[in-house]
């Protein structure tokens, strides 16, 4: 089929513009996935134990073993609760439990290092929780020595932590920029004292510039910080103070998530005072002054919820067309295999997904029998990996060129996705993309509905149902 018969009237979108239509926002917006994945992890339904996950690693192609890894580090311990939170997470203040989960992380990481060959290069790690800084400075030094031990970490590699200014001071920011680390995550969610009091997170203002402060002076290549709008007590006037507070800090890139309130999935959201949240209106009015406020401050939208200043690595990578996407995030490393440590972490080898359990009960005995701690994934099939492709490139570029698709996997563009373009006429009638003769243009109208257009290509969604609660778009 000729893909000329979908081609639209609009031109393509220029690099980082974006439009706040809100009667088509409203028009779209339902619930969806965000895409760190394709097929997306609610879908990985096939068991996978230990065997097969070892022989997973053993059978990497040549090719990956050329390419550096990626690590991923489940801390799943917080010292309180943020009622917010939809993490897989424990609380405790007992600094010793740490303790033991660096001795089952250590056998996990040995396991892992027994089944590949030589001592694998990395170019990218990320510690994420629960609270990572939970563990104190020698915990961390123990868990990088481990590390260290069987990966060769590169000079040149991307290396974060997420962080809690709460108990963070000076001198762990120094430890951490010794340990390698050269980005950060920090929490903020919103600086207004009622509605930190309403999700049960105080933290100064000053605690979070000190934190950042001390990112810069032990040289720290990026800092971010998240936000969450549509929280209990928030106002179209308060979140705005809080972007205007946050931009003080001159943060390089700035992560504004939509608040999911799903207390029957979620145990600590059952303590928020559901009157107190704001109307739809209220919050489409949040995301829409929030955003003008960040585009005028000079950050453009990368995808989706996460804006980032022209010169971060992030804005130049999508400009040269190399932005990636995975369960980091946004990321500026090539697609690599990505090894994940700790409990209910996913990972990628080749072209499997596996999780790991969900409780550190599974996960230590799973250890303890000299097992991976693996309990479910997927092998993608070749319409997967196409599929992925195709969906990766439009939630990272906005922006699809079918020759590179159909270079890498020997199909048509027109003939192999005729049911997806038929699909997306309505939204290039809508103005959220077009469809050119060459490729598919996201325009500045359809990059906050990106899911919505990415969605169109997940076969999954139209041929088999999901018990997941996906959250919604906007």
């Amino acid at each position: 089929m000729s893909v000329s018969k979908f081609v639209g009237q609009h031109a393509p979108a220029d690099q980082g513009g974006v439009c706040f239509d809100r009667d088509l926002i409203v028009r779209y917006d339902g619930k969806g996935p965000r895409y760190t994945s394709y097929p997306t992890a609610d879908r990985f339904n096939q068991a996978v134990n230990s065997e097969q996950y070892a022989q997973i690693l053993q059978q990497r192609l040549p090719g990956a073993l050329l390419n550096p890894l990626s690590l991923y580090f489940h801390i799943p311990f917080c010292n309180t609760v943020c009622y917010y939170c939809g993490c897989n997470k424990i609380i405790t203040k007992d600094k010793s439990k740490a303790d033991d989960y660096i001795r089952y992380l250590s056998k996990e990481i040995a396991m892992h290092a027994a089944n590949l060959p030589g001592r694998p290069k990395v170019s990218q790690l990320h510690l994420g929780g629960g609270t990572p800084t939970f563990m104190s400075e020698q915990q961390l030094q123990r868990l990088m020595d481990i590390v260290r031990e069987h990966f060769e970490l590169l000079p040149t590699g991307e290396y974060s932590i997420e962080i809690d200014p709460r108990k963070v001071g000076e001198p762990m920011i120094r430890t951490l920029a010794q340990l390698g680390f050269n980005r950060m995550s920090v929490g903020i969610q919103d600086f207004n004292p009622e509605v930190q009091l309403a999700v049960n997170r105080v933290q100064t203002e000053q605690e979070t510039r000190s934190v950042i402060e001390a990112a810069r002076m032990h040289g720290f290549k990026s800092v971010s910080v998240d936000l969450i709008y549509g929280l209990p007590k928030q106002t179209v006037a308060s979140i705005a103070e809080t972007i205007a507070r946050v931009l003080t800090l001159k943060p390089d890139r700035i992560a504004l998530y939509n608040y999911a309130h799903l207390p029957e999935r979620f145990m600590p959201q059952r303590r928020i005072n559901e009157a107190e949240l704001p109307s739809a209106d209220a919050k489409l009015d949040m995301l829409q002054n929030s955003i003008a406020q960040l585009l005028d401050a000079g950050y453009v939208l990368i995808g989706m919820d996460h804006f980032a200043l022209p010169n971060d690595d992030l804005a130049v990578a999508q400009r040269r067309g190399r932005l990636q996407r995975n369960f980091q995030g946004y990321s500026t490393h090539a697609d690599c295999d990505l090894l994940a440590f700790g409990v209910s972490s996913i990972g990628k080898v080749g072209a499997n997904y596996h999780q790991n359990v969900k409780t550190l009960e599974e996960y230590y005995a799973k250890l303890d029998a000299d097992e991976f701690p693996v309990v479910r994934g997927l092998q993608m099939n070749r319409d997967d990996v196409i599929r992925r492709a195709v969906i990766q490139a439009l939630m990272c570029q906005f922006e699809l060129y079918y020759q590179a698709i159909e270079v890498s996997y020997m199909i048509e563009f027109g003939d192999y996705f005729a049911e997806e373009l038929s699909l997306l006429q309505p939204m290039v009638d809508d103005g959220l993309l077009t469809i050119e003769s060459e490729g598919l243009f996201v325009t500045p109208t359809g990059r906050l509905l990106i899911r919505s257009i990415a969605m169109v290509f997940d076969r999954y969604l139209r041929t088999s149902t999901t018990q997941a609660r996906y959250s919604r778009l906007i």
